[in-house]
């Protein structure tokens, strides 16, 4: 049986905004119902639709661990996670229409 792998990403309102963390295996189609409102209740009410950092995992457990461990930072670590590669706050929604698939280590 294969092992399916996994994302850890996060979504911002605006910079240094709300955040969310998340985590799935098909970041593109997730990210994509969080843009038209039905990803979560969460970020639907507080306007959190920005791609800003995402992180990809051989196994989805993996992938789950690294949001549990997210998730009980301080902010101001997250802050640091997001601006270490994506200093400008861009929405990197786009660039995953250009991405490629899992790479064969990550499936």
């Amino acid at each position: 049986m294969q092992e399916l792998g996994g994302w850890t990403y996060m979504l911002a309102s605006k910079r240094n905004g709300t955040l969310y963390t998340g985590v799935t295996s098909g970041l593109y189609d997730r990210v994509r119902a969080h843009k038209v409102g039905v990803g979560s209740r969460f970020t639907r009410k507080y306007g959190v639709h920005m791609l800003v950092w995402y992180e990809a995992h051989g196994r989805i457990e993996a992938a789950i661990q690294r949001e549990t461990s997210i998730k009980r930072w301080p902010r101001k670590w997250k802050l640091a996670l997001i601006e270490k590669n994506n200093p400008n706050w861009d929405d990197l929604f786009d660039k995953l229409a250009e991405m490629p698939p899992l790479p064969d280590w990550a499936k």
